[in-house]
């Protein structure tokens, strides 16, 4: 069952997608929010890690695009869709759908903002990532005692894909990705 604060979160998300503000998504708003991260992150899109984030971008839009049943390149979404699909494909379904979806977002996201190289992200790059990614109003220190789930003071990939999640059911209140 849906919760306002679920319906709410997607549909803040829904607006965040929607670049060019024209009441819909398509690829091109997906493609301008990833580059608007690479660019917040200084890195280009043509590099390893920017052609990831790309990719993984790009790869979440065309699985909305194809449960929504319309084209990948030509094709736009409504929220009503936007939102079906998150429900139903996304938040639904025990976390499955949303691993396989936005795990790859999230572990580029890692790429960009692992300066050390140890895979995990610290509480500096946390503090990067909220920064690059717009985030305002959260405590850095704070949120990411929230998120480090096994009280090692670094964030896997896997805490990070639980963080979004659970945000976006309305269990916690730190947005990884984006505004």
């Amino acid at each position: 069952m849906t919760t306002s604060v679920q319906l709410d979160r997607a549909q803040k998300r829904f607006d965040l997608w929607d670049v060019n503000g024209d009441g819909q998504i398509d690829r091109s708003d997906w493609n301008a929010e990833a580059e608007r991260i690479l660019q917040a992150f200084g890195e280009a899109p043509t590099a390893p890690a920017g052609r990831q984030l790309l990719d993984a971008y790009l790869g979440m839009w065309a699985f909305f695009a194809d449960k929504a049943g319309i084209d990948e390149k030509t094709g736009a979404l409504t929220p009503e869709q936007f939102n079906r699909i998150a429900e139903e494909h996304i938040l639904g379904d025990g976390g499955a759908g949303f691993s396989r979806v936005v795990a790859p977002t999230i572990q580029a996201i890692v790429e960009l903002v692992d300066v050390d190289g140890d895979g995990e992200v610290n509480p500096a790059e946390f503090k990067s990532w909220l920064d690059a990614i717009g985030v305002r109003g959260v405590q850095p220190a704070e949120a990411f005692r929230q998120i480090d789930t096994d009280g090692d003071g670094r964030l896997s990939v896997a805490e990070l894909v639980q963080a979004v999640r659970a945000f976006h059911l309305g269990d916690i209140d730190v947005p990884l990705l984006g505004r």
